[in-house]
């Protein structure tokens, strides 16, 4: 097969005393940030695992897990780029990243462009080979209360023969 897809999907809770990190870009005007073993990043962990899973190379937690305190805070732009590596090392290229980050506060259109760049940069993209989105959960479940953020991913790979 020459062309494959994978889907991402991860979610953390809100707290109080961190920054939020999404697609590798801070967040400044948040009152919170999301509390994980790494930097939290659910943008960039989404499209991590469909990166991944679109290589049939397993998931996130393989690679890093949260067990290991290398990955204690570690920024998930260094991560997502050694993930862009090992599937170029087993002869995988990335084509395209479509994900969505679902959370009901702050506004985060504003800072598109600046995580579009951040996550292209760090998987070798063009700029327009990467799209992110936003929505709300209309106030439903743990992220309409405003408890946690959750973000979906879709990539898609070709053979590098």
């Amino acid at each position: 097969m020459s062309a494959r897809a994978g889907i991402g999907y991860d979610s953390h809770r809100l707290v109080e005393g961190r920054r939020l990190v999404l697609g590798g870009v801070e967040i400044a005007d948040a009152e919170r940030g999301l509390i994980g073993h790494s930097d939290a990043d659910v943008l960039a962990h989404a499209v991590i695992d469909a990166l991944l899973g679109a290589a049939g190379l397993g998931d996130i937690g393989q690679h890093f897990p949260d067990t290991d305190e290398r990955y204690r805070d570690a920024d998930s732009m260094l991560l997502l780029s050694e993930v862009c590596t090992f599937l170029d090392d087993h002869g995988w290229r990335v084509c395209h990243v479509d994900a969505t980050v679902i959370a009901e506060a702050p506004k985060l259109s504003p800072h598109r462009d600046a995580i579009r760049l951040s996550l292209a940069e760090a998987a070798g993209l063009a700029p327009l080979c990467v799209n992110v989105k936003f929505s709300t959960n209309e106030g439903m479940g743990f992220i309409g209360r405003g408890e946690g953020m959750a973000a979906h991913a879709v990539a898609s790979l070709e053979r590098a023969d």
